[in-house]
């Protein structure tokens, strides 16, 4: 299994697992859900990472935007490990796009996410 991109500081994990489908979400039971393979995945690559369980390493699924009206912006724990849902917009400035993605990712480890 191979990560899109790892990045380390002190002792600190992120993995970034970058998505692009013609539509984020897909129809289940009338409503409109994540791909679950790509949080498996990213799970998957989080605890290989952490292999004593210390919690010190996050994970990111990094979607590029579709054009559909839901836009995914959020995090959560699983099993000790933070767990981050964004979207880039390729129709922006990407370098602005991406630092912002970057400073909530910030301002969410100064709240205690690794």
């Amino acid at each position: 299994m191979q990560t899109d991109m790892t990045l380390r500081q002190g002792g600190n994990t992120l993995i970034i697992d970058t998505k692009y489908y013609s539509r984020m979400t897909r129809e289940r039971f009338d409503r409109r859900t994540l791909h679950s393979g790509n949080l498996y995945q990213i799970f998957t690559y989080v605890k290989n990472q952490d292999k004593h369980g210390m919690g010190n390493v996050a994970g990111m699924l990094l979607y590029a935007r579709t054009d559909e009206a839901f836009v995914p912006d959020c995090a959560f724990t699983i099993s000790g490990n933070k767990i981050m849902i964004k979207m880039l917009d390729l129709n922006r400035e990407f370098a602005v796009h991406l630092d912002g993605i970057a400073e909530s990712v910030r301002r969410s480890s100064r709240a205690g996410i690794p």
